[in-house]
């Protein structure tokens, strides 16, 4: 085992071992270390779907994200920091990162996108608003979380080369904006994000830019936007070693198991996505003989838990496949609260087998293993 650190105001990161590219690692913030890799889980609205904070810290979660353009609409940042920040606000005291809400707005029908920023109807009245990089830095200086993520131009999928080379100049410009308007670089850690979409060469202009910036993170974006996932390892291979080795790595919006796995193998070391609890409440739910829906008749008797293999409440208190199709049958809110708690500490397992396999000097065979049972190629072990 080896170390390599880097330090940035209260942000300190260790780079512990390697086992190819696959990295484990430490992430000291002011409100805890983050060990990695880790998946952060979404609370879009200051909550994590069907989940309370006690439960969502029991699945063994280290870090929730919150949404920088939905908390703007409602309650209001205002507000917001005027209850102690946002980690008082929503009862969570561990790790908090806001997105900038870039990808909220350039996801938006009716939008309209120039250099200052972008302008769009709010979604709960109807009156113009705008989001530039300075009025980000502003809602998540106050929210507090920390760490914070600059505002891009989150290029679609397809998108041409010009499309793309126009996202990176925007993007670029808007981080040098965002730096010049964060008001809390002490306890609040700013990741730039790269983007030029699957453009090897403005992945590499838009990194180099953004590498001689010294932030204590950075992130990739522009992915998971519909290229599906064999693109999507190709992308993230060649880009993150672009990032520095002494920096945590951050893929945007990236949540299939498969895709976890993988990328962790390029050398990633965080990862945030909605599916753990939006699959919940539709009733699809990860094993480690892959996913399954509840909902499905054959479940109809099923005594077996969702995975036998599982230690969460759900799990462990031996809740029948049977009662959650009920549940969910029934209409019943109990049904998406205790599949949430099941996929969201199936992943955060999938993540701490995932860093101890690296520790161990063994992530390529342990991959292998873990994706040949989830496909249902190989015998469960023992």
């Amino acid at each position: 085992m080896w170390l390599l650190s880097a330090a940035v105001s209260s942000f300190s990161y260790t780079l512990q071992a390697q086992s190819g590219a696959a990295r484990a690692g430490t992430f000291e913030t002011p409100h805890g270390t983050i060990e990695t890799p880790a998946f952060m889980v979404v609370g879009t609205q200051g909550a994590v779907r069907a989940m309370t904070t006690d439960q969502v810290r029991a699945t063994g979660t280290q870090v929730v994200l919150g949404n920088t353009y939905h908390l703007a609409l409602r309650p209001g940042e205002g507000l917001v920091q005027k209850l102690g920040g946002l980690h008082d606000f929503m009862g969570w005291q561990g790790p908090i990162l806001t997105d900038s809400g870039g990808f909220q707005v350039f996801s938006l029908e009716s939008k309209e996108i120039t250099d200052r920023g972008v302008t769009f109807k709010n979604e709960i009245n109807g009156s113009s608003m705008e989001l530039t990089p300075e009025r980000s830095m502003e809602i998540q200086n106050a929210l507090g979380a920390d760490i914070i993520m600059a505002f891009d131009e989150c290029t679609p999928f397809p998108a041409t080369e010009k499309m793309a080379a126009s996202g990176v100049r925007r993007t670029l410009s808007w981080m040098d904006r965002c730096m010049e308007a964060h008001a809390r670089p002490d306890d609040q850690a700013l990741f730039p994000i790269m983007q030029g979409s699957t453009f090897r060469h403005l992945r590499q202009s838009c990194a180099e830019s953004l590498v001689a910036l010294d932030a204590p993170g950075y992130a990739i974006g522009g992915v998971s936007v519909g290229e599906g996932h064999d693109l999507l390892c190709e992308i993230t291979e060649y880009a993150a070693p672009m990032l520095p080795e002494g920096k945590p790595r951050y893929l945007m919006g990236v949540g299939l198991p498969e895709d976890l796995v993988a990328c962790v193998g390029y050398g990633i070391d965080l990862f945030d996505c909605v599916i753990p609890t939006r699959y919940a409440r539709s009733a699809t739910v990860f094993t480690r003989r892959g996913r399954i829906r509840l909902t499905n008749k054959r479940y109809r008797r099923d005594t077996y838990p969702i995975d036998p293999t599982c230690e969460c409440a759900a799990c462990a208190q031996k809740f029948s496949r049977a009662y959650l199709h009920h549940l969910f049958q029934a209409n019943e809110i109990t049904s998406a609260v205790l599949c949430a708690i099941h996929n969201v500490r199936f992943y955060q397992a999938l993540m701490a087998e995932a860093r101890a396999a690296v520790l161990a000097g063994r992530y390529a065979d342990w991959a292998e293993g873990f994706m040949a049972e989830y496909r249902g190629e190989a015998p469960a072990e023992k």
